[in-house]
This record gives C-alpha cells, structure tokens and sequence, in this order.
C-alpha cells in the first residue's frame, strides 16, 4: 500500500488548524468562566481577609436587621488566614472563635470545604464560609487542556464530514 504523502500534511494541517481553533475557543470560555466567578475571587495567593464587626452590630441583629458590611457568605483561597475585628460593644462568637469587644481574633483557613458556622453578629445567625483552592497558571491550563483535545477531535471528525479533503492531482 504505497501511503499519499500529500494528502497525510492535508490531514495534518487541517488537524493543526482545528487543534488551535480549539485551544483558541476552550480558553476563551475558561476566562469567561472565570469572570464570571470573580466574586469568589480565588484567582490569587492566600491572604489575610479581615472582616470588622462594626459598633452597634449587636443592636441591630437583636431587632432583627442585617448589620452594615457583614455578609452571608464568604468564599476564601487556601491557605488565607480570616481576621475577625469586633469594633461593637458586645462580645460576639464566629463558630469556634469568641470575639470579645474591642479586640480581634483569627481564623486560619487550611481545609477545603463549605462551612455554616453559627454567627452572632449575622441576623441569620449563620454564616457560610467556602475554602477553595487557588486558581493557579497550572489549573487553568489543565482545564483548557481537558476541553480542548475532545474539542479538536470531535471538530477534526465533523469538519472531514462537512469539508471532505479531495485529493490533489498528482
């Protein structure tokens, strides 16, 4: 079987071509993925995160009401260390941690998961705490890298399937 040497590079120019164009669009989608979770921000190296109580925080879960600057829910990158600062008048309790008045205490994060920690300074007296590894350079491409080549098959196959490569007079 004598193989068309011409018509192989046809194969794989179109193969290269198609596996750019993959690459090309995995990562466009990674980074919109990505900015589209840019709340969660883990796109970074592990910090310190403080989060203050403000004065009056205790009078205003009491009556019910959210206190000003304290959210829900927080998302953390491993590895961060959280700062609670209690700015109110009453001491007040984040989970393990207890906050007296006037004084701060820290959290370090070292465990990936998604905690409910009971939360005295929250009207909901809860608070969510998500612990999620850093996107690094690495992940990022290991993920383009999973979408891409299925990707540059699948569109190799289709694109011989819809453009067939005729061959070229010898």
């Amino acid at each position: 079987m004598k193989v068309n040497t011409k018509q192989v590079q046809q194969y794989f120019t179109r193969f290269l071509l198609v596996a750019l164009l993959s690459v090309l669009v995995a990562w466009i989608i990674s980074e919109l993925g990505l900015m589209l979770q840019q709340d969660s921000n883990t796109a970074r190296p592990p910090q310190q995160v403080e989060l203050i109580i403000p004065a009056g925080t205790a009078e205003k879960v009491a009556a019910g009401e959210p206190a000003p600057g304290i959210p829900n829910e927080m998302t953390f990158v491993l590895g961060d260390v959280l700062v609670v600062r209690n700015m109110d008048s009453e001491t007040h309790t984040l989970g393990p941690l207890l906050i007296p008045a006037g004084a701060s205490t820290s959290l370090p994060l070292y465990e990936e998961d998604n905690f409910s920690m009971t939360c005295s300074f929250n009207a909901s007296s809860y608070m969510g705490l998500t612990v999620r590894p850093p996107t690094t350079l690495r992940t990022r491409l290991v993920g383009i890298s999973f979408a891409a080549i299925p990707t540059a098959g699948m569109l190799f196959v289709y694109s011989l399937l819809i453009f067939p490569l005729k061959p070229k007079a010898a």
